[in-house]
């Protein structure tokens, strides 16, 4: 199966600014005891086997232990309402991981998928501050972070990551609200990330 997508994404999680996790290649331990993240994708383009997924939202909620490369990781997926039942068997595979990617990638870490649902789904980015709004599941509202002494006003950008995209522009949040799949927390105030994305595989 062949698929390829692309967009925005934005990912909240329990660490301070900058999260070690993701800058360390997940060999640096989490501020706390858990990881606790939610990533946002919106897809403007993509197809996925012949099916045209653009125009529509994921997220992916997570679990795992301060040392996510111990593997272990608990995940659920939040589906699009807006996609018909053939669209979202293709996003669900997709950002599931079952045919190939960057989620397959992480395959050997995931302990427990929980499952996906399907939710209304809103999704915004300015470029500089990133929305999304699924059901009673997640309320997450994260700002790119731009220093007073940068006169460019860019922002903090890591680059060298590599998932869910090279370079991503740090943050925090000002609001992250997630209660889904038995994972419950508010992670206000903490590190965000955001980025354009292009998976294929």
């Amino acid at each position: 199966m062949a698929w390829h997508v692309e967009g925005t994404y934005f990912e909240n999680c329990n660490c301070n600014m900058v999260c070690p996790c993701s800058t360390s290649g997940l060999t640096a331990p989490a501020d706390n005891e858990r990881c606790n993240a939610a990533l946002a994708f919106h897809v403007d383009r993509g197809d996925v086997d012949g099916v045209d997924v653009g125009g529509l939202n994921v997220c992916i909620v997570g679990d795992a232990p301060a040392l996510m490369s111990d593997g272990g990781w608990k995940l659920g997926i939040l589906l699009d309402s807006a996609a018909s039942k053939e669209q979202a068997e293709a996003l669900g595979a997709v950002f599931g991981g079952q045919v190939g990617g960057p989620m397959a990638d992480l395959g050997a870490l995931v302990g427990e998928m929980a499952g996906s649902q399907t939710l209304d789904i809103t999704y915004s980015d300015d470029g500089r501050q990133h929305q999304v709004k699924i059901g009673t599941a997640v309320d997450m509202t994260v700002e790119d972070f731009v220093s007073p002494m940068d006169p460019t006003e860019q922002g903090i950008r890591i680059s060298g990551v590599g998932f869910p995209a090279d370079t991503l522009a740090a943050g925090t949040a000002s609001k992250a609200r997630v209660d889904v799949f038995g994972m419950s927390w508010d992670n206000a105030g903490k590190n965000s990330f955001s980025a354009p994305f292009a998976w294929s595989a």
